[in-house]
């Protein structure tokens, strides 16, 4: 399993099976948020099922897929929302981490830099640069 962090409570990786579910709960993750649309895997990946995995192993589970289409502002604040509930660290992920880290990174674009969110990305292994416009009018527009 590739978990990438990209704060110390945030990690995100490419799809996830049951078989990576008692790892995640030794590394002390509390909410996993799958972050793939069903539509992408076949029925041993989908949600349900890595979903029943994740709370028989005592964990929280959030379904939150996201596509170009539906990386909204208020899917923006809903993960946002579901990452200040987790009560500790935090697993996203989707076909690669990229949606997830995308997801996270306009999320945090109020409060942080351009820069600095760029660089934890980076850190991470995730280019973003193309998001940079983005997150520097989110932030301008917060300053406002």
């Amino acid at each position: 399993m590739d978990l990438r962090s990209l704060s110390p409570d945030y990690s995100v990786s490419p799809q996830i099976s049951v078989e990576d579910v008692p790892a995640l709960s030794e590394a002390g993750i509390k909410l996993v948020i799958c972050n793939r649309p069903d539509s992408e895997v076949p029925p041993s990946h989908q949600a349900e099922a890595i979903g029943a995995a994740v709370r028989d192993a005592g964990l929280r589970f959030e379904v939150l897929p996201l596509t170009h289409q539906t990386m909204t502002p208020e899917n923006v604040a809903r993960q946002a929302e579901l990452i200040a509930s987790a009560g500790g660290p935090v697993l996203a992920y989707c076909a690669s981490g990229t949606r997830c880290s995308v997801v996270w990174a306009l999320g945090q674009a109020a409060t942080r830099s351009a820069d600095d969110i760029l660089a934890d990305v980076s850190a991470a292994g995730y280019q973003l640069e193309g998001l940079r416009p983005t997150l520097e009018q989110l932030h301008q527009d917060t300053d406002a």
